[in-house]
């Protein structure tokens, strides 16, 4: 099992910046990458974001390129999701999941999930 708790989010003003993050406790070895995904108000889950537990490779969404950044600390068994330049569209709950098999964009290769934490972009 792997624990995953995110914190971070609130309520910001569009235009600025935020940066979420996810502390995994548990069987973290098993990991093979970290993922972050959101959920905007009536709408589906959406991959968002990806990193190698054990390497610095990353994956984004085209929708989020350039204003997303995902990074990690080891040592603190923790991802951050940086989002800059916020928009009302970025609205929305993320959730960071665990996939203990590859670096995915699909939310059902992502075994372990957190609770989420909600972001609110206001304009």
């Amino acid at each position: 099992q792997v624990q995953l708790v995110e914190s971070g989010g609130g309520l910001v003003q569009a235009g600025g910046s935020l940066r979420l993050s996810c502390t995994a406790s548990g069987r973290t070895f098993s990991t093979y990458a970290m993922g972050w995904f959101r959920q905007a108000p009536g709408k589906e889950r959406e991959f968002v974001a990806a990193i190698r537990w054990t390497a610095p490779t990353t994956f984004f969404a085209d929708s989020v390129k350039g204003r997303f950044a995902i990074s990690k600390d080891s040592a603190k068994n923790t991802v951050y999701l940086r989002i800059d330049s916020l928009k009302p569209e970025d609205t929305a709950v993320y959730y960071c999941a665990a996939n203990p098999n590859a670096l995915g964009t699909g939310s059902r290769g992502y075994v372990y999930w957190g609770q989420g934490t909600q972001v609110i972009v206001s304009s």
